[in-house]
């Protein structure tokens, strides 16, 4: 009761009593605060999660479809020829599937490369709007090309969504709760599997490749409800405009994480002081990268050229399951920051490059049949959950360990590395199919 009246005085010129204070405040009495906070928090770990699953949809459908993109188009219904070398001992494909992933990541890593040098001065609605157009523009062109340039220009639109979203989402997780971080890594793991099993699904329906992908056009609308409806973003995210630097503070773009409330965040980090950020990040971006080349390493350069041909499925078959479950093997690790957490990331790239020789090995000596498709099958699911928890464990060790001020330049520079290891692995994994395919 004391406390009430004194709480009145402050607010007035004078004390009053009892019965007035009681009156005042069943007048003013505001909604309880911890329902409107948990409410909010809900919402942006839902958001999160969809924007984690919308902005990798299109980039994983492209590689799961590379083994048909690869293909020409014949008639509308999507009849395909298959070049192939006649006088290869392996079921080739005259242009490796490595040719897609480099239209699917290229584009990706001049935007990572790039973007910390003007990102910061593009307001958040702007960055994702563009998202969405470009995804949506990456369905549509794919599905209605007849010539495999223009489905590679659609790639290339993929990986522009892809690489502009990634960057920015992860740069927007600074303004929420450290827990969005693992929402938003356990999204972009459903991609993967939810994006590589739609399309196996649909294809196994009967759907041509280019029905199917018109179908997942309402990934790009999902997005833009995750963003724009669902999303509960602080007053401080600069959505179309930028507020004052003045009114920008660390416990506003941070607002459950402790923090001096007198450290002001600069949004503008100078050159030098981004130059001296980079070099605490290279413990996690190094083996990041690495487990990230011998990862897409085996997938664009060495699934192909994994057949088995006494099977009932075909090898367009044979590879989509190869991809979907290496995003099986993804999702599950990138959903398991809560139960495992992973500080020697490098232990990761050693089994993931160990894993890369192993079946380099198999391709050229043959003996991969030997072991069986279900063996093989393990194997790939194994290699998508040592991907995946280097992603999820590196980014979480970035967000914990860095400071404040640091958190948002740190999150977007650190994705740069996947990129390039992926980058890496496509220019080699070219080369390694066209002499495969080449012996006799």
């Amino acid at each position: 009761m004391e406390n009430r009246g004194l709480s009145a005085g402050a607010s007035g010129s004078h004390w009053e009593d009892e019965d007035d204070d009681d009156d005042e405040e069943e007048d003013v009495l505001p909604v309880p605060p911890l329902q409107t906070e948990i409410s909010s928090g809900w919402r942006n770990l839902s958001a999160f999660w969809l924007l984690g699953l919308c902005n990798n949809f299109a980039y994983v459908v492209m590689l799961s479809a590379a083994h048909d993109i690869l293909r020409t188009e014949t008639n509308e219904t999507s009849t395909l020829n298959i070049s192939r070398s006649n006088n290869s001992r392996y079921d080739c494909n005259e242009i490796s599937t490595a040719a897609v992933l480099l239209a699917d990541i290229l584009p990706t890593l001049i935007i990572k490369f790039s973007a910390p040098l003007y990102i910061h001065r593009i307001p958040y609605n702007y960055r994702v709007s563009l998202c969405i157009l470009t995804a949506a523009a990456s369905f549509l062109i794919v599905s209605y090309s007849t010539q495999i340039s223009v489905s590679l220009l659609g790639v290339v639109f993929a990986s522009v969504s892809s690489g502009l979203g990634e960057i920015t989402f992860l740069s927007l997780t600074a303004f929420f709760q450290s827990d969005v971080v693992s929402f938003w890594s356990s999204g972009t793991g459903g991609a993967g599997i939810l994006g590589s099993l739609s399309y196996l699904g649909l294809t196994l329906a009967g759907l041509s490749a280019r029905n199917s992908l018109l179908v997942m056009l309402m990934i790009p609308a999902l997005l833009l409800i995750s963003y724009f409806f669902l999303m509960r973003p602080p007053s401080s995210l600069p959505r179309w405009f930028f507020p004052k630097a003045a009114e920008t503070s660390v416990t506003d773009r941070q607002p459950l994480i402790q923090a001096s409330a007198s450290t002001v965040t600069d949004p503008d980090l100078t050159t030098s002081q981004k130059w001296k950020i980079i070099p605490s990040l290279l413990k996690y971006m190094i083996p990041l990268a690495i487990v990230y080349f011998a990862e897409y390493f085996i997938n664009q350069g060495l699934y192909e050229l994994i057949y088995f041909p006494d099977v009932s499925m075909s090898h367009s078959e044979q590879y989509r399951w190869y991809q979907m479950l290496y995003q099986a093997g993804v999702f599950v690790s990138r959903s398991s920051l809560r139960c495992v957490t992973i500080r020697r990331i490098w232990i990761l790239s050693l089994l993931q490059c160990a894993l890369a020789i192993f079946l380099l090995f198999g391709i050229a000596y043959l003996f991969l049949p030997s072991i069986g498709l279900p063996v093989i099958f393990l194997i790939i699911i194994f290699e998508g959950l040592l991907g995946g928890a280097a992603y999820v464990n590196s980014f979480n060790n970035i967000a914990v360990n860095s400071k404040p001020e640091h958190k948002e330049f740190s999150m977007g520079v650190a994705c740069v590395s996947d990129t390039l290891g992926i980058s890496l692995s496509g220019a080699i994994a070219i080369p390694v199919h066209n002499y495969f395919c080449s012996l006799p």
